[in-house]
């Protein structure tokens, strides 16, 4: 009876750690299941924040293409202005250089025939008084 006493508690004993057994590694897969799921979902997270980053960067390339665009047209607007502006001071410059020639020859011939009628009217004056 002894012996039947406490083969029934060895059996027990062993069944209870059977079956804490059973539940340790059933609680282990469920472990690693959620290990797996936690890092599939950490995994996706990363990837639409890779995603999104790129995104973001192509979108910021973008922008900093355009402007760059947009300031190249703009200094190649100015070059073109300031070479307009440059021939109009040129074609200005032309002509007052012109105009002063003009003037100048006029006054050379003024003073040429200013000074032949200052010498024809000094000439009469000294044959007249003579």
């Amino acid at each position: 009876a002894v012996n039947d006493e406490e083969l029934k508690k060895r059996i027990a004993e062993e069944l209870a750690l059977e079956r804490a057994r059973r539940d340790s590694e059933a609680q282990k897969r469920r472990l690693k299941q959620e290990q797996m799921y936690v890092r599939d979902e950490f995994g996706k997270l990363l990837e639409r924040e890779r995603i999104s980053s790129n995104e973001h960067l192509t979108r910021a390339i973008l922008r900093e293409r355009a402007a760059t665009e947009e300031e190249r047209l703009k200094a190649q607007r100015f070059a073109r202005q300031l070479e307009e502006k440059d021939r109009e001071l040129k074609k200005h410059d032309a002509y007052y250089k012109e105009q002063l020639a003009r003037l100048e020859e006029r006054s050379a011939q003024f003073y040429k025939v200013t000074t032949e009628q200052y010498q024809k009217a000094a000439d009469e004056v000294s044959a007249r008084f003579k």
